[in-house]
């Protein structure tokens, strides 16, 4: 089994992102189970008024590099890698990114923030209109470097602060965003400004409002990705963050993945210093866990209480 490593994180207070207040209750406890980066101890807070789950204290930002290591998912999700899962998801991400920019004209302008690897823009290239011009954004060196290897056009920065065009962009994306930055409104506030009067926003992160939240949550549940997710959403919170963002909700829906079951039980497994070759049954790469448990997930996506959150919203014209 991996052990931890190095010295503690430079840990930071945190407050509610969405309310400013430090008004919580402790909700789960647990450590890095995927990476081992620090041998520190995470505590999530559920706030009391908006439902917002959030890491306090947090990583401070300086300790980004060590929290994501070179060999992180997201800096290279490559077929070699992840084979049959990685065949699967393309196909079912792609199907989302088309619902996500119907309508669009066959010019549109499309920005990724958070953009990773660049997996979504590749998709957007292999399966959108061929006039659509697709950019991403992301913080991380290792991840933009693999995108622009791939020949993508990406900007290294943050969407807070990078010098973008204002009122350019048709479609903003953040899959698998929000949860990892210090500020999700602030963010959400600078996408808005770089959209278009009419434009749109498409967001998909962790649901905190499903079962196996109930069942792991106190310590092992998948989507805290301690200490990588900061701030983790309910159907209420998320509602308030895009509503004091400024954009009017076309959708507020679940949909369905199966990395949090899958996750939670791995994290579980390793707590307990089960045998390797048993934990690693339950990864992204490994496509029987993930298809049992994409099952699972679909029953309970039909009580409209599937493992993601999904809402689009439209920038007021």
């Amino acid at each position: 089994m991996q052990t931890a490593i190095g010295d503690s994180l430079e840990l930071v207070h945190q407050l509610c992102c969405l309310c400013g207040f430090e008004d919580a209750d402790p909700v789960g406890v647990g450590e890095d189970f995927e990476y081992r980066t620090s041998a520190d101890t995470f505590v999530a807070l559920r706030c009391r008024r908006c439902g917002l789950i959030y890491l306090n204290p947090r990583p401070a930002t300086t300790e980004l590099d060590r929290i994501y290591p070179p060999g992180y998912h997201a800096f290279d999700f490559t077929p070699a890698k992840f084979g049959l899962a990685h065949t699967v998801r393309s196909r079912l991400e792609a199907r989302r990114l088309l619902h996500y920019a119907r309508g669009l004209s066959d010019d549109a302008r499309i920005i990724d923030v958070g953009c990773g690897d660049g997996f979504h823009l590749q998709l957007l290239r292999d399966y959108g209109k061929p006039g659509w011009r697709a950019e991403g954004i992301d913080t991380s060196e290792r991840a933009v470097g693999t995108a622009l290897q791939r020949g993508l056009r990406v900007t290294l920065g943050d969407i807070r602060t990078a010098a973008l065009e204002p009122d350019a962009y048709d479609l903003a994306l953040l899959i698998a965003t929000v949860e990892h930055i210090e500020n999700p409104l602030e963010a959400l506030i600078a996408t808005r400004r770089v959209l278009k009067p009419g434009g749109r926003v498409a967001i998909v992160t962790d649901n905190t409002n499903t079962l196996d939240f109930q069942w792991f949550g106190e310590r092992h549940w998948g989507g805290y990705h301690f200490p990588r997710h900061w701030n983790l959403f309910n159907g209420k919170s998320l509602r308030i963050l895009m509503e004091k963002a400024g954009f009017k909700i076309e959708e507020l829906t679940t949909t369905i993945s199966p990395v949090n079951w899958v996750y939670s039980i791995r994290n579980r497994l390793t707590d307990r210093n089960a045998p390797e070759w048993l934990v690693e049954q339950f990864s992204l790469k490994s496509p029987a866990s993930l298809a049992v448990f994409t099952l699972v997930d679909w029953a309970f996506q039909l009580a409209r209480r599937g493992a993601l959150l999904r809402v689009i919203g439209r920038k007021p014209c």
